[in-house]
């Protein structure tokens, strides 16, 4: 038989409600120092019945882990309130942050040439002197970078033509070969031509009866 799900709500019974409470207190304790064995935990609680009677339990001691709750409240509380100083000093910190970020963002519009009708001659003067600085040393960087970057081309340049050079030698050798071989063919050919002459001549020679001399 499931037991009956009681209500949770005041009991309106005293004696109804002192057993009760009797039961869940020791129940309570008991959850408490398995609570504390298993996960080695220090536990204090402090009970005070209706009656105005205290119950306590402590792992170890109620005073020690008292002690340890009242630092700890007190410290938690120093953190969230921060003295008066250190309030003090952040404001001062912020304060001199504020007009710095004030000051070089002026500065900058200044040297955009902006917001610069309330500037005086030697003012003028000051940032007239702070932009050729600049001016110079933007000059003088854009020149580094043209020497860097003509290096950088001249040597393309110098390895592609290193690159091309075996490729040429082998192109001369294959005319020089082609050459030869047109040369050899032009010798066979004039070779083979000279024989037919020799033919003739020595048939003339026979048929007027001279002597051949071939």
């Amino acid at each position: 038989m499931a037991r009956e799900k009681i209500q949770i709500k005041k009991i309106d019974n005293a004696t109804a409600r002192q057993v009760t409470f009797s039961k869940r207190r020791r129940g309570l304790f008991k959850k408490a120092q398995e609570l504390s064995v298993l996960c080695d935990a220090d536990i204090a609680l402090i009970i005070f019945s209706s009656t105005g009677k205290l119950f306590e339990y402590a792992s170890s001691s109620m005073k020690e882990i008292l002690e340890r709750h009242n630092l700890h409240a007190k410290n938690l509380s120093k953190i969230e309130q921060p003295s008066l100083e250190l309030q003090l000093v952040e404001n001062s910190n912020y304060s001199a942050l504020s007009k710095e970020i004030t000051a070089q963002s002026q500065q900058l519009r200044q040297i955009r040439g902006e917001e610069i009708q309330g500037l005086n001659l030697e003012e003028l003067q000051q940032l007239e002197k702070s932009l050729e600085a600049g001016l110079g040393r933007v000059i003088e960087k854009k020149a580094m970078r043209l020497v860097e970057e003509n290096e950088r081309l001249r040597q393309q340049v110098l390895e592609k033509h290193n690159s091309q050079k075996p490729v040429r030698a082998d192109s001369e050798n294959i005319v020089m070969e082609e050459g030869q071989s047109s040369e050899s063919v032009t010798t066979n050919l004039c070779n083979s031509n000279s024989a037919p002459q020799d033919y003739e001549s020595s048939d003339t020679s026979l048929k007027l009866g001279l002597p051949y001399s071939g």
